[in-house]
């Protein structure tokens, strides 16, 4: 599907590359799927939508159109003329064919693009939630109607035992008992059918919302901005996790409390028309029991959101203890960390013990006064049937009918609890949304030839978001494609920014930074990292298969590429001593790997990209001198008319460089041909260097 969906993207004025649509798109075995191809082209900016239509139904407005073809084929549809439809050929020409034989291959359904994506980011951050609630809106309304049916099945029960006490018994009418029972059983198979019914309604609606949801808050997470995103993991890992209370809130039985409230009036009116002033009873109940629900809700606010705080702390220090425990052994540093971890517990525990008392009294309450009105609706009936003005069978009716009616009243209490959670945990996830994202609705970025790898820095400063001090200061770099430039300096001169910059990671504050001429914020990021091959210093492996972590950044690249990578990286040598050879596991960041054959696999990973451009940050210094020197011998064929980075404090790969430039405090110290510097260097005259 991907070269047709890139000539329907092309004829509707929105020309991609195959890595901008592809960006962030969860693929199927490599693969996309029809599903995956209108997400695609919506995150890519186009309105869209999958329908199942005739081919001769399709209107001139809907073209250009993609038709699904059987045997997972697709092909772009611009014109109908009579008997023939002119198609765009996996070349991009356009081919006359015949319609009958298109419509043989065609399975019925079409990817229609409507227009330009309305939302904008923004937009994104306020409404985010509740527009995928509300899709789910069909399925909530069929789940409003069996509720109204089911309230109104509940009518039977009282009705029936009414008119038992004051028909049946009194008259021995046996005959009648029968009808009544039948009927009423078959009430009760009715009302377990639509109970069933409804749930499942809302467990699919939630289904649906939860699927949805998840992916646009992890597609958001995984696409904010570097300097936007919150520097504790840990936090943000909670506010993931409060995610599953809101779920629920939408999912679970406080929906039905909440479609079942407005239905009171029924029980209400049926209370009325069978024991008439008995209803002030329940009437005078239920807005006290919603008062004090309210009142409650005050200090029980309060104490959620310090539950959340704290809960949001003692999770960041979980995750640090977690990802960092070789670090807290080695500096017999478990004293300090079970230290924080006890504070924060216990903090959490007195925030949790203050909810958990406001809430039991507002449930305690809400029963308190159901059995207050029990008790109200016996004395005022008794009274009624003293005076002859009601039966007891409609005494015994009125009594479930007004349980039944404050049924939603009881658990009132547990929903505004649950809401008040579930509202805290929003706000922390709206936070979220509202960030800034690489690649935000209706950026419109160039799609340019492939990046030969020209670079200049002009005028570049940057700080980071939490230092006042600039990490770069006017720097002016440029290199040309196919050079090979050393970058060397003392911790803290900058170099590392400089990647971070290259990458997209971060954008300058002041000056441009440009690739091939344009300017960075002109690019894809996807496509942009495609074109680096990035060894970073720190390497971060995950959790699988070595053949799962070389191949992380390009899932589809095939066996014999990656072997390709694997050996001119150095990773075969120790693949082939394992027994499950590129199917050996790797553990959560590398563990039972060596530093050397981290970075052998991150080497690897940035040569199966075959990348124009090589970002490398001390690949090699964890290596020994002959393991370098091997991986030196096999690399440097592959340098030949690409552009290369090389970051590093190890003399013996200067040799890979032609030039040399040495930082200092986020400015040039030293630039030039890689001896003259090193000359220089030697003589004692650049004294500001290491």
């Amino acid at each position: 599907l991907l070269s047709p969906l890139l000539q329907l993207s092309k004829e509707h004025g929105f020309p991609l590359s195959a890595e901008s649509l592809l960006a962030g798109i969860p693929l199927k075995k490599g693969k996309l799927t029809p599903a995956l191809a209108l997400r695609a082209l919506q995150r890519s900016g186009l309105e869209a939508s999958v329908e199942d239509i005739a081919l001769n139904a399709i209107s001139a407005t809907q073209l250009p159109a993609l038709l699904f073809l059987n045997k997972q084929q697709a092909i772009v549809l611009l014109e109908i003329k009579e008997d023939k439809a002119v198609t765009l050929d996996r070349q991009g020409e356009a081919k006359s064919l015949e319609l009958k034989a298109l419509n043989r291959l065609y399975n019925g359904q079409a990817l229609v693009v409507s227009g330009v994506t309305p939302d904008s980011n923004e937009n994104q951050g306020r409404f985010w939630f509740w527009k995928i609630i509300f899709k789910g809106w069909p399925i909530y309304s069929e789940s409003i109607f069996a509720s109204f049916m089911v309230n109104l099945f509940a009518l039977a029960s009282p009705l029936f035992v009414m008119n038992v006490y004051d028909r049946v018994v009194p008259n021995d009418a046996m005959e009648t008992l029968w009808v009544l029972a039948i009927g009423a059983l078959l009430v009760a198979g009715f009302d377990f059918l639509l109970r069933t019914l409804r749930a499942y309604f809302i467990d699919v609606a939630g289904k649906r919302a939860d699927l949805a949801l998840s992916a646009s808050i992890f597609e958001q997470l995984l696409g904010t901005r570097m300097e936007a995103r919150d520097p504790a993991s840990g936090a943000t890992a909670n506010h993931m996790r409060e995610f599953e209370g809101i779920r629920d809130f939408f999912t679970s039985a406080s929906m039905t409390t909440l479609v079942d409230l407005p239905f009171l009036v029924i029980f209400l009116g049926v209370i009325w028309m069978i024991g008439g002033p008995i209803v002030f009873v329940p009437l005078l109940t239920i807005p006290v029991v919603m008062i004090a629900a309210l009142l409650f809700q005050i200090p029980m606010h309060r104490a959620i959101r310090e539950t959340f705080e704290e809960s949001t702390e003692k999770h960041a220090i979980l995750v640090e203890a977690i990802s960092s425990a070789e670090t807290i052994k080695s500096e017999n540093a478990e004293g300090v960390m079970q230290q924080k971890w006890e504070h924060y517990v216990e903090r959490l525990a007195k925030s949790g013990m203050k909810s958990k008392l406001w809430s039991t009294l507002a449930i305690n309450f809400t029963t308190f006064a159901h059995q207050i009105t029990t008790i109200g609706i016996v004395l005022l009936g008794v009274h009624q049937i003293s005076a002859g003005e009601m039966s007891v069978g409609a005494l015994i009716a009125s009594t479930i009918l007004a349980g039944r009616a404050l049924a939603p009243m009881t658990g009132i209490a547990g929903l505004l609890i649950r809401y008040r959670q579930s509202m805290i945990a929003l706000k922390a996830l709206h936070g979220l949304m509202k960030k800034p994202i690489e690649r935000p609705a209706n950026s419109r970025f160039l799609n340019r030839p492939p990046i030969k790898g020209a670079i200049e820095f002009r005028q570049v400063s940057f700080s980071y978001p939490s230092q006042e001090e600039n990490a770069l200061n006017s720097l002016n770099i440029r290199i040309q494609p196919g050079e090979h430039v050393a970058i060397v300096g003392r911790i803290g001169s900058g170099k590392t920014t400089l990647e971070k910059l290259l990458l997209g990671l971060y954008q300058p504050q002041e000056g441009s930074l440009l690739v091939d001429g344009t300017h960075l914020s002109q690019l894809d990021p996807a496509q942009l990292r495609r074109s680096i091959g990035y060894v970073s210093q720190e390497i971060v492996l995950f959790r699988g298969t070595l053949r799962d972590n070389i191949k992380f950044g390009t899932p589809q690249a095939s066996d014999e590429e990656l072997l390709k990578a694997a050996q001119m990286a150095g990773v075969d040598e120790f693949a082939q001593l394992h027994p499950k050879g590129y199917d050996m596991i790797v553990g959560e960041r590398g563990e039972g790997l060596s530093g050397g054959q981290r970075q052998a696999v991150a080497m690897a990973r940035a040569l199966l990209l075959q990348p124009p451009i090589l970002l490398l940050d001390e690949p090699t210094s964890s290596m020994d001198n002959s393991t370098e020197n091997g991986w030196k011998a096999r690399f440097t064929p592959f340098l030949k008319e690409r552009t290369l980075i090389l970051v590093t404090h190890r003399a013996s790969l200067l040799s890979l460089a032609e030039r040399l430039i040495i930082l200092d405090r986020g400015q040039i110290v030293a630039d030039g041909p890689r001896d003259q510097v090193l000359q220089a260097l030697n003589r004692g005259e650049l004294n500001q260097t290491n």
